[in-house]
C-alpha cells in the first residue's frame, strides 16, 4: 500500500516548499509539469535516479498522482536534475522488479517496507546547463 495521502497533502502543502531547495544535490530533484487542466505550471520536489538517456521514479504514493497525470497528458515535462535542466518524455510504467532493480541499494532496500510497487521511466530528450527556472 502506497503512502496514505493524508501525508501527501501534507507534505504538498508543508513540507514541499523546503524540500525543494534540495534540488541538483544528490537524488534531489524538482520537477516541472503543467496542470491538464488549470495549465498552471507546478514545481515538486522528487527522488530520481539516472540512469544513461533514462529517469527512473518509485511512486511512493501511487500512481493516483496530480504530477504524473499532468506529466502523462502533456506527454513529459522538465527537470531540474543535479546541474542540468532535463528535458523528459511521457512517462512509462516499469513493472515493481525493474522498478526495484534500477534503484541504488538502500532505496531498493527501503522501499519495499513502504509499500511501494509502483515505478516510472521518463526518457531523457535533451539536457541544459541549470540556470534556474
Amino acid at each position: 500500500m502506497p503512502i496514505p495521502h493524508v501525508i501527501t497533502r501534507l507534505n504538498k502543502h508543508v513540507f514541499n516548499k523546503g524540500l525543494v531547495r534540495l534540488a541538483g544535490h544528490g537524488p534531489f530533484v524538482e520537477l516541472e509539469h503543467v496542470g491538464r487542466r488549470s495549465g498552471s505550471v507546478y514545481h515538486v520536489p522528487l527522488l530520481a535516479f539516472r540512469d544513461g538517456d533514462r529517469v527512473t521514479l518509485a511512486l511512493t504514493y501511487g500512481p493516483d498522482v496530480d504530477w504524473l497525470k499532468n506529466l502523462r497528458a502533456a506527454q513529459g515535462g522538465r527537470m531540474h536534475l543535479r546541474r542540468s535542466l532535463v528535458v523528459l518524455g511521457a512517462p512509462r510504467h516499469l513493472p515493481t522488479a525493474e522498478g526495484l532493480r534500477r534503484m541504488p541499494l538502500g532505496p531498493r532496500q527501503i522501499l519495499p517496507l513502504t509499500g511501494t510497487t509502483d515505478f516510472v521511466e521518463l526518457e531523457v530528450l535533451s539536457e541544459s546547463p541549470f540556470t534556474g527556472w
